[in-house]
Order: C-alpha cells, then structure tokens, then sequence
C-alpha cells in the first residue's frame, strides 16, 4: 500500500489529480449513483491564483508551511496532551483526535484517507505526509491543496470556489475575498449553508479580520538558506 502511495505521489510531479478521497466520498454522498451531480471543482495553475488568497490561507492554516518539513511538532505534541486529557476525563468517544494538522498533513489525508478519526489513520497520514515532502516541491504540494481543499458543500478547489461566492476568478481575488474564502476553511460546509453550523461555530468575521491583519507578514516560498 505505501507503495502505491509513493507511486501515485511521484505521477503528480507532472500529472494533477483528478479527484482525492475526500472529493469522492462526498460525491458518492451527495449523488449516489446518478450521472449529474452538483459537486463543483476545476483546476487553477499555480501562477493564475491570487497571492492575496496564498497568504490568508497560510494564515488560516499553517503560516510557516513553506518553512517546515511537513509537522509541527509542538502542535503535535499539544494535541496529543489535549487527547489525553479527554482520556483521562472518560472522552472515549471513537478516540477522537485534536487539530494540529499542516498543510501537507491535511493534503495526505484529503488525497487518501477517510474522515475518520483515530491513531491508526493518523500514523497513516504521517507516513503520507513524508512521503509528500520528500517527492513535491512545496509549492507543487500547495498547489495541489488549493485545488482540491473543500470550500463548501460540494465545492472543491479555488477555481469552483472563486466562481461560487464571487463570480471571479482565482487570480482577481482582493484581500477581503481572499480572507473570507481563508475563514471558511476549518468549516467550509457551515461557511456555505446555514444547516451545517452548529452552536458554538466559528467566528467568520472575527477569523476574517485576524487573517487580514497576518497576509503581509507570511512567506511564499522557504527562506533562502545562510
């Protein structure tokens, strides 16, 4: 399996992904077996994406992504702490797992995995996580993620979503567009449709503005070695 893993990975040096996981599972959700469907996704080249809309979801998501090698540890460690906690407090529910996910983390398990939530899955992702990071350029791998990271129900991708809140393309994104699709991002479906959000839901206007106040100070490509 991890052969097929790096296997698939290698053919996206050249080769963009047609679909991940996540993106069927939701279609099959969403559709079952009829032809048409709803689910919205096209592909953006990397240069054609606005740089408003690279930096607040860096912001959003993982602002040093282009400086680590595809975990944050100290994150890692906080979540196993919080995991522990919920443990130890008699939270045993399915052994649910904290965030804490990278960019590339996120992608592995967008690209392969199931939504389901547990240590096994998670020492999945690792693996496909390096494997990542070892095979793709960061910015082949981030390209890859805004092109195919869910923006709402049955949307996937910068081109379906610049199109589906903003009538635009993803290269004409402003900064306000960019940092309201970056908000949506930990919980797209709710972004989208009001029956999704449960009590306690994010903050998309709070999240808007802390991403804006972050855009400038995010990098876009690793910091030149000394």
């Amino acid at each position: 399996m991890q052969i097929f893993f790096a296997l698939q990975i290698a053919l996206w040096i050249g080769l963009d992904p047609s679909s991940t996981a996540f993106q069927r599972a939701e279609r099959w959700r969403l559709c079952s077996w009829h032809w048409s469907c709803s689910v919205q996704s096209r592909w953006v080249s990397y240069d054609k994406i606005s740089n408003n809309l690279k930096r607040a979801v860096l912001v959003s998501e993982d602002d040093i992504f282009f400086q680590h090698g595809g975990v944050r540890v100290e994150d890692m460690q906080k979540a196993w702490q919080k995991n522990q906690q919920k443990t130890q407090a008699g939270n045993k529910s399915k052994t649910a797992l904290r965030g804490g996910s990278t960019i590339t983390q996120q992608l592995a398990k967008n690209l392969f995995l199931s939504s389901e939530q547990n240590y096994l899955r998670k020492g999945q992702e690792l693996i496909i996580t390096g494997l990542l990071e070892l095979t793709l350029s960061k910015q082949r791998m981030y390209e890859i993620y805004l092109n195919s990271v869910e923006w709402g129900e049955g949307i996937f991708g910068v081109g379906a979503a610049s199109q589906h809140y903003y009538a635009t393309s993803p290269a004409a994104l402003d900064r306000n567009q960019a940092a309201a699709l970056a908000s949506a991002l930990p919980a797209p479906k709710c972004f989208d449709k009001q029956q999704y959000c449960r009590r306690g839901s994010i903050n998309y206007s709070a999240r808007q503005e802390f991403i804006l106040e972050g855009m400038d100070r995010v990098a876009l490509a690793p910091y030149p070695k000394k």
